[in-house]
């Protein structure tokens, strides 16, 4: 079964409840930023990531999909992107996000789902 694009994989090792803010974020080769921002809502889960200098103050938002792994001693939350892929994201949109349902489907769509949000993944 393939897991939605807005929900935590199964092997994550997510632990609800856990607050995620300032945990660091690695992409597949190397660090990207820091956590700002995150939702564990069931079907909504995702991570604003503050990419600091690295590409000049953008935020982005990742999906909960694209977390591998999280490493709570460490503080440290891998994801299957390269810095390349999330430095190309469309940009976080505080406004759009909070009822643009479109921007979501973008999301989706951009992260290699091409399910829309609420949607079941394809």
């Amino acid at each position: 079964m393939t897991e939605h694009v807005w929900s935590y994989k199964s092997t994550a090792g997510r632990l609800t409840g856990t607050d995620l803010t300032g945990y660091k974020v690695e992409a597949t080769d190397g660090s990207i930023g820091k956590v700002d921002k995150h939702s564990d809502e069931v079907g909504d889960a995702y991570l604003v990531v503050d990419t600091g200098v690295w590409i000049f103050g953008k935020e982005v938002l990742l999906p909960a999909s694209t977390v591998v792994s999280i490493d709570p001693d460490e503080k440290k939350i891998f994801v299957d992107r390269t810095k390349g892929q999330i430095k190309d994201a469309p940009e976080f949109d505080r406004d759009k996000h909070l009822g643009d349902s479109g921007y979501h489907d973008e999301l989706g769509t951009y992260y290699g789902t091409g399910a829309p949000f609420g949607g079941p993944s394809v």
